[in-house]
C-alpha cells in the first residue's frame, strides 16, 4: 500500500500561515505611525458600519435557515426593542442584545415557531 503524499498540503498550510503572519507583523510595525483620526480611517469606519448595516438588513428581510420560518414582524419588533434598549440604557450592547433576543424568542414562541 502506498502512503498518500501530504507534503503539498503542508506546504499550502505553511504558506497560508506565513501570509497571515506577514500582515500581522506589518500591522505591529505600522500601528504606531497611523493616525486613527485621518480621513482614510474615517472612510474605513464608514464602510465597516455600512457592511454591518447591510448584513443586518439582509438577515431581517431575507433570512435563511430557521430564521426563514419566523415572521418579519417578529424580527422587526426584536430589532426595534433592541435599538430602544440600547438607547435607553446608555449604549449598552449586552442589554440591547439580550432584550432583542428575549422579545424575538417570546414572539416566535407565541406564534408557535419556537420549540416548546
Amino acid at each position: 500500500m502506498t502512503e498518500p503524499v501530504v507534503w503539498p498540503l503542508w506546504g499550502m498550510i505553511l504558506a497560508c500561515g506565513a501570509a497571515t503572519y506577514v500582515w500581522r507583523l506589518l500591522g505591529v510595525l505600522l500601528a504606531g505611525r497611523l493616525n486613527p483620526q485621518s480621513p482614510a480611517f474615517e472612510w474605513v469606519s464608514c464602510v465597516a458600519y455600512a457592511l454591518v448595516a447591510g448584513l443586518i438588513a439582509r438577515i431581517m428581510v431575507l433570512p435563511t435557515g430557521l430564521m426563514a420560518h419566523t415572521a418579519l414582524t417578529d424580527r422587526l419588533l426584536a430589532c426595534v426593542v433592541a435599538w430602544a434598549a440600547y438607547r435607553i440604557v446608555g449604549r449598552n450592547m449586552f442589554v440591547a442584545l439580550v432584550s432583542g433576543l428575549v422579545v424575538f424568542m417570546a414572539a416566535a414562541y407565541w406564534r408557535g415557531v419556537w420549540p416548546s
